[in-house]
């Protein structure tokens, strides 16, 4: 698996500075943590999951949570995981008989609803669990988060070969949000996660449950940080679980809309895309400004800005978007280069090779890892190139340059 592998070898020339190394779901946790980029939900009883993963259905898919949660109504739960043990299945032997290479499958989650389910998930899964990265615990406490990650690090302990099944909790109850108990059940649920330190990828935010609580529901020209006690709740989770001491990764709450009527002004600036593709630009521009990505794109620019790297989503128009804005820029990656090649002691301070900032390099080194980790991942782009260029197909690009 690699970010932007669609591409061809003039494209990725063209757009990169550095490329993305590729990953499976036996990387290192701390590289695999940041990778997971536009996690596409799927119901698990939707029929044609190993066919849409066989046929490359989705471009640029790589991270799939195969949802037996909110997806699936009460009454189809066990065909629901009777869907994921055969679809795994058959990818399985697509695999052994080559019909499919290991660069085809994305990282596959599966969303539990309860301990007993997960347990019964691993036991259902038999040898196919080898395919399956982790797991999704929904509305995650103190109370069933022992036994969800006691189950797993039992089965690590009787599966020493095997590759890790991670987790990754979802904070979306009322405890963590309610002012009155949050700080309290963040520290204690933070204090289970420490424990069970090697088996956590990420935390993820369920803000849609947390809106529910409210009767609250963001409208497609805001994002999820315009709520105010939900940006309060989000605050508190980055403060407590953002900090590079502990370096867990988390990430941001699912953006719901793909399309919608406007009421505000679109948030899209024209120059970049048209920087990018000239009048293509401007027409990707506006595709994407009727189908209310523009919101998206703001939302992940926040997520950003506030730490928080990977993002749920639930329509895979929402992919291409969300992982070309965590494509490094060249200017991040040349400061980040110049920050931590420059820790020798001599100098505290200097003038960024852009000429546009100062790079101070004990209060910037944290940053600058984190701009390290994501170029493994998602590369570089060229000093003339930002995220549009990602945006843009094969298609548009001919198109642009005839």
């Amino acid at each position: 698996m690699r970010y932007f592998s669609n591409l061809s070898e003039e494209e990725e020339t063209l757009i990169f500075h550095k490329a993305p190394v590729p990953f499976d779901n036996r990387a290192d946790r701390e590289l695999l943590s940041h990778a997971l980029g536009a996690a596409l939900y799927m119901p698990a009883t939707r029929q044609t999951i190993s066919e849409d993963i066989l046929t490359g259905k989705y471009e640029g898919l790589v991270t799939v949570v195969l949802d037996l949660e909110d997806a699936v109504g009460d009454q189809h739960l066990q065909v629901a995981e009777e869907s994921i043990k055969d679809h795994l299945r058959r990818l399985s032997t697509l695999l052994h008989h080559g019909v499919m290479n290991r660069d085809q499958l994305p990282l596959m989650f599966i969303r539990v609803r309860t301990p007993e389910q997960l347990t019964r998930m691993i036991a259902m899964l038999e040898d196919t669990i080898e395919l399956v990265a982790g797991f999704v615990l929904p509305k995650f406490s103190v109370q069933n988060g022992r036994s969800y990650l006691s189950i797993l690090r039992n089965y690590h302990l009787a599966n020493p070969d095997l590759p890790l099944l991670y987790a990754m909790p979802i904070l979306e109850s009322s405890a963590v949000i309610y002012c009155e108990s949050r700080r309290q059940t963040l520290i204690e649920i933070k204090q289970l996660l420490d424990e069970y330190r090697p088996y956590i990828l990420n935390v993820r935010i369920g803000a849609t449950d947390f809106s529910s609580l409210f009767g609250l529901r963001r409208s497609p020209d805001m994002t999820i940080y315009d709520i105010g006690v939900i940006r309060d709740c989000i605050t508190d989770i980055i403060n407590l679980f953002g900090r590079m001491e502990d370096n867990y990764v988390v990430s941001g709450p699912v953006w719901e809309y793909f399309k919608s009527e406007r009421v505000l002004k679109p948030q899209l600036r024209q120059t970049p895309f048209e920087e990018s593709a000239g009048r293509m630009g401007r027409r990707l521009r506006m595709q994407y400004i009727n189908v209310y990505v523009d919101g998206l794109i703001r939302e992940v620019a926040m997520d950003k800005e506030n730490g928080i790297i990977g993002k749920t989503i639930i329509h895979p128009s929402h992919i291409r978007p969300v992982q070309a804005l965590y494509a490094v820029t060249h200017e991040e990656y040349v400061d980040a280069i110049h920050i931590i090649s420059n820790n020798n002691g001599l100098l505290g301070v200097m003038k960024s090779q852009y000429s546009n900032k100062m790079n101070e390099i004990k209060p910037h080194m944290n940053w600058a890892r984190r701009i390290m980790i994501r170029s493994e991942i998602y590369g570089v782009l060229h000093e003339n190139q930002n995220f549009t260029a990602l945006l843009i197909g094969k298609n548009e690009y001919e198109q642009a340059f005839i």
